[in-house]
């Protein structure tokens, strides 16, 4: 009498025959990566995007481990207000529209960079910055977090990060 394992063989044996998993990324060029092919793949971000006159429009987009993949919209004159990530560092990437982003560091100032569609900007823990649409279009950005965003520390506009006591926030920017 045959039985299941002398027909099929081991079932332990499998995993050799099937395709790897996929690992997660790990390298900010992986995550940078990742941004690069969520955005080519319009067909998935366009329909989700709303817009909002009064607010920001944001939807996490998708979870990984260890990191998060948001999706934003920004209507003309729509602003992140000066923040940082807390302890996430990532990878913020214009879909669609053009965005603002005046960055400030204590070596080198503040630095202001106009991103277009396919633009990225990836960033450390720590990193303060601002994203602002100054154009007359609505324009979509697509961030990735890793780890994933836990906080959000804005900052007054005059006041040096050391100077100011952090508030958290869970919106991601």
């Amino acid at each position: 009498m045959y039985s299941d394992v002398s027909i099929a063989g081991d079932p332990l044996a499998l995993p050799h025959l099937l395709p790897p998993v996929p690992q997660h990324p790990s390298t900010v060029a992986e995550f940078a990566g990742l941004a690069r092919s969520i955005a080519g793949d319009r067909d998935r971000w366009a329909p989700l995007v709303r817009y909002d006159a009064t607010t920001r429009w944001y939807a996490r987009l998708q979870t990984g481990p260890g990191y998060e993949v948001w999706l934003l919209s920004w209507v003309p004159g729509q602003s992140s207000g000066l923040h940082d990530h807390g302890g996430s560092s990532g990878v913020l990437t214009v879909l669609q529209g053009e965005l603002t982003e005046r960055a400030l560091s204590a070596g080198s100032g503040e630095v202001r960079r106009t991103l277009v569609p396919g633009g990225q900007r990836a960033f450390a823990p720590g990193y303060l910055h601002e994203v602002v649409n100054d154009s007359l279009e609505p324009a979509v950005s697509l961030h990735v977090y890793f780890p994933g965003l836990t906080a959000m520390t804005p900052y007054a506009a005059c006041t040096a990060p050391s100077a100011q006591e952090p508030a958290q926030e869970s919106v991601p920017g």
